[in-house]
This record gives C-alpha cells, structure tokens and sequence, in this order.
C-alpha cells in the first residue's frame, strides 16, 4: 500500500499542543520554538482544509475536527514510541503476560525469576496472580498458570509440577497432634474445595469430618497460610510452595501423609499462536521443574 505524505512533524507539534492546550508548552516538549509550533499546526490546518484550535480567552480549545484528531495520533505515537522501546543492544525486546495463581507465584515463582531475568533480559514479564479462578481471553494472558487436572477447555497444558496436599499447622497446634484422628478437635481450613479433608482422612483409613465440624474456607491459599499461622486451625495445602515457612518452622508439617487432587500446568488458549518469547517461558520452567 502506497501511503500519502504524511506530515509527521505537523502532526506530532499539533498532539504536542492539544495535550498542553498550549504552544508554549508544547514548545518547551519539542524543544522548539513557539512560532515553529504555530507554524507546524497552522500548515495542517491548510492541507485539512479546516481549524483544529480556536483561541480563548485562558489558552486554546479544540475544535470537532482537533478533539477527533487527537486521540488516533495519542495511540499511533504511544505505539511508535512502545516499538522504538522494545529495541535493545540490537535485539528485539518482547513482553510477556502471565496470570499465575497466586500459591505457585509466592512459593516457586518469584524465588528463581532473577534467573529467567539474566538469562534472557529482553523479555519482559508482566505478571499477574489469580485465585485459579481466572479468563485468560479477557485478561490477556500469554500464558497461564493453573492448579488442577489439565483439562481446560480449549487450552494446551504443559505440566509443570505436582502439588500435593498436606496438614499444615503452627508448632503449638502440632504438638497437641499425636494422631491423624487428633485433628477433629481442631478448625479444619480449606480451600473452596469441599472434599479435600474428606480424602485426606479416607487416605489414611479415617473417618471424615462431620457435617457440623467448624471450618474456614478460602478462595486463596495464601490467605488460608496466613489463618493458619495466627493459629486459627490445621490448614490442607500444598507443602511444596510454602517449603519456606517449614524450613523456618513457623508452620509444622505433622503427619507424612498427603493427597494429590492437582498439579500446576503452564496453559495456552489454542487461539493464541506462541510467539518466540513464549517458547523460551516453556522451555525455562521445564528445565526449572526438571520436566522431562
């Protein structure tokens, strides 16, 4: 396509201008002069045939044409200027958008993200955590990680680890756990998940909780550790993501015993083609998790 002239300087001192609302300002913007600016907005007018500013009393004002205007140049410069960026040393730099909920972010994530950051400075990470109750279409994401089965609709999932599930507790609470039965005496807290207590007693042959024994529930791992460590009950969660907290013993792991009802996946809509940057992201977590 064989584009007309296009009057680049003309058209960035006139956004200049109607941002400001004022040729000084927008003078002082460009480095230039007040009258080159005049001159650069007076010579659009004549090849638009109409006004974009009008004069009042405190400044300039823009007219229909200038406030319809205005806002198409704002967004093609903003991509100009978001291109121009991208370019770094030589090398093109990309942007990555991942949703991840917010356990695996906290607990696996963060910790080795300064390797993925040395290893491949040109792609910028753009995270976001979740509750695992996420729409990737409508946030946008690249990539996005899960805890469950795989099995999303219209989504390709890429294991990345385990995550099984485990009685965690403070050390006042624990040494008052001689045996797994031992926990009916205290709040069971849970995720919004209604069976997770049930097999986890039934895995090691005892009886689940009763209807009416006191529970909290979460929509958020996270929240539930936190419960868990001002000693509000037994929390079921993933050892793995909170390894940091056992290693400190803030919070005890005791009984052996644990139950996988999910694993955490690296998802893709099937509508998204994998762009470059993408397939680094898969290729760097599998070898992180030693994915095979």
């Amino acid at each position: 396509m064989v584009r007309p002239y296009i009057p680049l300087n003309a058209l960035r001192a006139f956004e200049a201008a109607a941002r400001h609302l004022s040729f000084t300002n927008a003078a002082i913007e460009l480095h230039v002069t007040h009258a080159a600016v005049s001159q650069q907005v007076k010579s659009l007018e004549q090849q638009l045939g109409c006004r974009l500013f009008v004069r009042v009393s405190r400044g300039l004002m823009l007219t229909t044409e200038g406030e319809s205007l205005l806002p198409v140049l704002n967004d093609s410069f903003d991509l100009i200027a978001d291109t121009l960026d991208r370019f770094s040393e030589g090398q093109v730099r990309e942007k990555l958008k991942i949703g991840v909920v917010g356990s695996f972010a906290t607990g696996l994530l963060l910790p080795c993200l300064d390797d993925f950051k040395r290893r491949h400075p040109h792609i910028e990470l753009q995270l976001s955590t979740h509750n695992n109750r996420v729409d990737p279409a409508a946030e946008g994401h690249d990539y996005t990680i899960r805890f469950g089965s795989g099995a999303w609709h219209g989504t390709e999932a890429q294991f990345i680890c385990d995550a099984p599930l485990s009685p965690l507790c403070i050390p006042a609470i624990a040494r008052q756990l001689q045996q797994p039965a031992d926990v009916h005496k205290f709040t069971l807290l849970r995720s919004f998940r209604r069976d997770e207590w049930n097999h986890w007693l039934q895995s090691i042959n005892e009886y689940p909780p009763s209807p009416t024994h006191p529970v909290m529930i979460f929509d958020s791992s996270l929240t539930m550790i936190e419960a868990a460590l001002l000693g509000a009950g037994i929390a079921l969660a993933p050892c793995k993501v909170f390894n940091h907290l056992l290693q400190t013993e803030k919070l005890i792991r005791p009984f052996p015993a644990e139950i996988n009802l999910g694993d955490y996946w690296l998802t893709r809509l099937k509508s998204r083609a994998e762009s470059a940057a993408m397939t680094v992201f898969s290729g760097w977590i599998s070898a992180q998790f030693n994915v095979e």
